[in-house]
């Protein structure tokens, strides 16, 4: 596969993960297709072979070799498949003066102004009374209308949002009395909107993925942050897993939480119990005693691998003077003083070799000291776990708006260095 391939590929999986459960559906098709089935968490597991769990909008992918023992390592690469947005509020139908409107929360911290005068839609899950999931993604349907210049001049020298005030997207014409958001979401969903006791359901962009730039370097699309993780790990791990020719016994995990924008804390996400749940009923069908299975978490190693910041060509002063990462340059090896980010010397060490050994780029991240960095689901799984982990990720311009920015090579070496990861004892 080229660099080229790849991104096309990855134009494919953020077109059908409008929402975090999209993406975790789209997840599972792609192991389904591959080889790997998937396992009820109430049901009693094989031990061998190739699996997945879906979690609400998390998944988790794993493959066990035929020599695999009670101490075997697990190599896993952690990844998130929310991105910042709005979600809908209960009592969702609102609007005036003839207007329709959606009553939204703002998820995460998206850039707000990113998202005026775009055609976006409704995406997510909607629960009925049974406990029955239907998936809807609407298409184009609403927008976040900026006011005109003309009735407020002074726009450009710095426009101000109210959250609440501003951020309420018009989606028809009529009156809220008589129309209903809800049954139009059930209707899109093939379902009675009787029927509905709940719903996830967030705003997401729907303009394709754009590969642009004068020699086609650069990629634009929305949830790159961090579906460029996702498929960059879901890609290696099929590929890695498709033959058993491993220099090494691990066993690679694919794990894609949900809700790393909001801080992670829910049963789907890295603070929650679902990697440890798994990586132990794993290891308790691999026969380990709870130090067998301490061994074996001394021999793992996780990949963090969530979106960094390339250098912008006009904010250069936000960048620490010496690091300066770059479009096409390959994935970032984030590192922060603080343990903002889990990579330690050892881990960077780890993350060198195996970028050497697959002739794979990559570049070094440092903050400025002026501009705290955020963090990532590193250094939640390390603390959880104990498991050494080191943070990594596609660089970006434009994080957290609606529509970010990359170089077509970085997914593609990200990936690259994944599989030979998911294939070497570290």
């Amino acid at each position: 596969m080229t660099s080229l391939e790849h991104i096309q590929d990855l134009r494919a999986f953020i077109a059908a993960s409008p929402s975090s459960f999209h993406a975790a559906r789209e997840s599972a098709r792609r192991l389904a297709a591959a080889g790997f089935s998937q396992l009820p968490e109430s049901a009693e597991w094989p031990v061998y072979g190739k699996h997945f769990v879906v979690r609400d909008g998390a998944v988790i992918a794993w493959a066990v070799p035929e020599d695999a023992t009670a101490t075997t390592g697990f190599n896993i690469l952690g990844a998130h498949t929310d991105s910042p947005s709005f979600k809908l509020k209960p009592k969702p139908t609102t609007g005036r003066y003839g207007w329709l409107q959606a009553g939204v929360e703002v998820y995460g911290g998206p850039l707000l102004n990113s998202w005026l005068d775009r055609e976006l839609q409704f995406a997510g899950r909607l629960v009925d009374l049974d406990g029955r999931e239907s998936l809807v993604a609407t298409g184009p349907l609403l927008r976040f209308p900026q006011l005109a210049i003309h009735l407020d001049r002074a726009a450009n020298d710095g426009l101000k949002l109210d959250k609440q005030q501003h951020m309420n997207p018009v989606w028809g014409q009529g009156n809220p009395g008589s129309e209903d958001l809800l049954g139009l979401l059930a209707a899109r969903a093939g379902v009675d909107a009787k029927t509905i006791g709940g719903y996830d359901i967030v705003v997401a962009d729907t303009q394709p993925g754009q590969v642009f730039g004068a020699h086609n370097e650069f990629f634009a699309a929305g949830r790159m942050d961090n579906l460029t993780s996702v498929h960059a790990g879901l890609t290696a791990l099929i590929n890695a897993a498709a033959t058993d020719s491993t220099a090494d016994t691990v066993i690679p995990v694919l794990a894609a939480f949900d809700h790393e924008e909001i801080g992670s804390g829910s049963r789907s996400g890295a603070c929650g119990p679902i990697l440890e749940d798994i990586l132990t009923r794993v290891s308790d069908g691999l026969g380990a005693s709870v130090s067998e299975r301490r061994r074996a978490f001394a021999n793992s190693f996780c990949v963090s691998a969530d979106a960094g910041h390339a250098v912008h060509p006009n904010y250069a002063e936000r960048h620490d003077p010496a690091n300066l990462p770059v479009l096409g340059g390959g994935p970032l090896l984030k590192i922060n003083a603080n343990q903002r980010y889990a990579t330690d010397a050892t881990g960077a060490a780890i993350w060198a070799g195996l970028s050497n050994v697959t002739g794979a780029p990559y570049q070094e991240f440092v903050s400025n000291n002026d501009v705290p960095c955020g963090s990532t689901i590193g250094p939640l799984t390390a603390t959880r776990l104990g498991i050494r982990t080191v943070d990594v990720g596609t660089p970006l311009l434009s994080m957290h708006s609606a529509r970010e920015l990359c170089g077509v090579d970085d997914p593609f070496h990200l990936s690259r260095i994944t599989e030979t990861f998911f294939r070497t004892a570290v």
